[in-house]
């Protein structure tokens, strides 16, 4: 399995995803994932809630033997544009601790409440093995 990143002639480099991407194999989807632990807890603010989030996702990928390589695309969504906005450069350091230099495709889409009202990011991925 590889995964190939589809860049358009032409295009500035995106940074910290990718136009689209392509590959062959098992396709894994995830549901939303949001920022609670395994015992329902979340842990204070965006950022710990987006970690927390990127692990959730990590371990429903783990189950399937894929791991963040395997990550094709993304799409997170998140009850306040301007706390993502705020914070991007701190979600940099996270990004790289849970998913290295993986950049898969990618939305984000501001979004005005999630199911869970503490829930401050919820986010799905599509992984390919």
């Amino acid at each position: 399995m590889s995964l190939t990143n589809l860049q358009p002639a032409g295009w500035p480099r995106p940074k910290g995803y990718a136009n689209g991407m392509s590959g062959t194999g098992t396709h894994i989807l995830t549901a939303g994932q949001i920022g609670w632990d395994a015992a329902g807890v979340f842990p204070a603010g965006f950022l710990a809630q987006t970690d927390q989030a990127l692990a959730n996702i990590l371990a429903v990928l783990e189950v399937a033997g894929a791991g963040p390589e395997h990550i094709a695309r993304m799409t997170w969504f998140v009850t306040d544009i301007g706390l993502y906005r705020t914070h991007a450069a701190e979600l940099g350091p996270i990004w790289r601790a849970r998913l290295g230099k993986n950049f898969p495709a990618m939305a984000v889409i501001g979004c005005t409440a999630l199911v869970e009202p503490e829930a401050l990011i919820e986010i799905t991925a599509e992984a390919i093995i």
